[in-house]
C-alpha cells in the first residue's frame, strides 16, 4: 500500500470515528459567543426602551429561572439583570427586577421571588431561550391573575421550531433547527454564550 493510500485510509478512519463519537456524544457547537451575546442584549434593551419611551408607568422585569434539559439553572435571571441595567440608562420610569422559577419540563408549580401586584404595570418577561414556547406560555399564568397595562417577552435565542403559540417581542438571535436539536444558554465568568446540541 502506497503512502497516499495509507493517508487516505487513516483520514477515512478518523472521519468515521468522529462521526461515531458525535452520534454517541451529541454534536455541540457554540452559536452565540459571549461578545455577541452582550451586543444582542444591549440592542434588545434599546428596542424595549424605545417602545417604553415617554411612559412613566412602573416597569417590572421578570427573569425566568428553571432547570432545563441538561439540568442547568437557566440564564434568564442573569439576562434580565443585564437588560435591567441597560434600561435604567435610557428610561426614567421606576424599574423593578424580580425572578420567576418553574420546572421547564413540568411547569405546574410557578413561584415568584416577590409577591407584588402587576395591576396597571408594564411587564417585561425574559428567558434565555425559547425552544418550543412552552416556558414563556406557562410563565404568563401568574400574571393573568392581574390587569397589567402591557406584557412583553424577550429571549436571547429563539429556536424557530415552535410547539406553542407564542412569539417573543424581542429576540437576540433566531435560528432554524431540526426537531432533535436543543439550544441552551450557559453562564460562565460573568458572561453567557449559547450552545446548540444536536445529539437527539
Amino acid at each position: 500500500m502506497c503512502c497516499e493510500d495509507k493517508v487516505l485510509g487513516l483520514s477515512r478512519y478518523v472521519k468515521n470515528s468522529c462521526l461515531t463519537f458525535e452520534k454517541l456524544m451529541g454534536r455541540k457547537r457554540i452559536i452565540l459567543s459571549p461578545d455577541v451575546a452582550v451586543e444582542k442584549m444591549h440592542r434588545m434593551a434599546l428596542e424595549a426602551a424605545e417602545q417604553l419611551s415617554g411612559d412613566d408607568t412602573e416597569l417590572i422585569v421578570i427573569g425566568i429561572e428553571g432547570a432545563g434539559k441538561f439540568g442547568t439553572k437557566g440564564a434568564g435571571k442573569f439576562i434580565a439583570t443585564k437588560i435591567t441595567d441597560y434600561l435604567r440608562q435610557y428610561l426614567s420610569c421606576p424599574i423593578t427586577l424580580i425572578s420567576l422559577h418553574l420546572d421547564k419540563h413540568a411547569p405546574s408549580a410557578i413561584t415568584l421571588s416577590d409577591e407584588i401586584s402587576f395591576d396597571n404595570k408594564n411587564i417585561l418577561l425574559i428567558d434565555d431561550v425559547s425552544n418550543s414556547g412552552k416556558t414563556l406560555l406557562y410563565a404568563l399564568k401568574p400574571l393573568m391573575q392581574f390587569q397589567p397595562k402591557r406584557i412583553q417577552t424577550l429571549v436571547l435565542v429563539e429556536r424557530m421550531h415552535k410547539l406553542f403559540p407564542i412569539k417573543p417581542d424581542y429576540v437576540g438571535y433566531s435560528i432554524a433547527t431540526a426537531s432533535g436539536d436543543y439550544i441552551h444558554v450557559e453562564q460562565e465568568d460573568g458572561n453567557v454564550h449559547a450552545v446548540m446540541d444536536s445529539g437527539d
